[in-house]
């Protein structure tokens, strides 16, 4: 899918670029797979700010995607290949035999017509999703499932590739789009193939007007702002802040370590950052 860029008509035009969609099928979306979205702007249920910098958008529905495919031994063809405003990744709508239709997620140089399953009988193709188990060294994956049964939770955006490197007992090695090596267990199901649309990740907004439209709102730097706002804030001229990077909370930032310690970290074979030594 080419990258469509313009003539540098305004400051906006000179380096913005588009995806030309020509991917994309249909545009109408599925009427039973949507459900309304609301939003929270970066609000918690009392209504506090705990995520900055998010809010306005445009308005949005939310697709129903089928990250378990539990559509176990029902063969499925793809119909359509769609546009979602809630994700980088295409969707692909998929009818089964037994008539049910399901959004999943659009794998690379996945044709409309195509044949998809999910099981550990399914073939070794792009689409179909099988047990660790049944999954050959090498493979790439995509929709990996921390828990059995739990649903696809890794490697789900635009361009994400997973990769099976060995089978140890229970547990599988994989390594993530991170560069993070990981164990999961072999009864987890993972979808084979790299999720599509990999130009996403070449496109350049060109302005502001297209980040506000996505509800991301400006970040302002601490340096700039008075010291009642930020730590770093104040100062004579143009200051550097005079301190560490902090939060506005005085919180240490940029490769402060703030991850706590989670059972789930044994699991964790080799880590996406290199620690340093000494």
């Amino acid at each position: 899918m080419p990258v469509k860029k313009f003539k540098p008509t305004s400051p906006g035009r000179r380096f913005q670029s588009v995806l030309d969609h020509s991917d994309i099928t249909q545009s109408t979306p599925e009427k039973r797979l949507l459900r309304p979205s609301t939003r929270s702007s970066g609000r918690n249920n009392y209504g506090r700010m705990t995520v900055r910098r998010r809010g306005g958008g445009h308005k949005r529905r939310y697709r129903v995607v089928d990250f378990k495919r539990d559509k176990v031994g029902v063969p499925g063809e793809i119909e359509a290949i769609q546009y979602d405003p809630n994700r980088t990744a295409r969707l692909a709508l998929v009818k089964y035999a037994d008539g049910d239709r399901r959004y999943i997620l659009a794998p690379w140089r996945l044709p409309v017509g195509a044949k998809v399953a999910a099981g550990p009988q399914a073939d070794i193709r792009p689409g179909n999703t099988l047990p660790l188990s049944a999954v050959p060294l090498g493979s790439i994956l995509h929709n990996i499932e921390l828990r059995p049964g739990g649903g696809g939770k890794l490697a789900r955006s635009a361009g994400a590739q997973a990769q099976l490197m060995a089978k140890e007992g229970t547990y599988g090695h994989i390594k993530l789009p991170s560069g993070e090596m990981r164990l999961i267990l072999l009864a987890c199901r993972a979808t084979l193939g790299q999720v599509g649309n990999l130009d996403h990740e070449n496109i350049s907004l060109g302005k502001a007007g297209r980040s506000r439209r996505l509800g991301r709102r400006p970040k302002v730097r601490g340096v700039v702002m008075n010291p009642v706002d930020h730590p770093m804030g104040g100062g004579e001229g143009k200051s550097s802040g005079g301190r560490h990077p902090c939060t506005p909370w005085g919180k240490p930032t940029k490769g402060y370590k703030t991850r706590r310690k989670k059972p789930s970290d044994r699991y964790i074979l080799r880590r996406r950052k290199k620690r340093k030594e000494g």
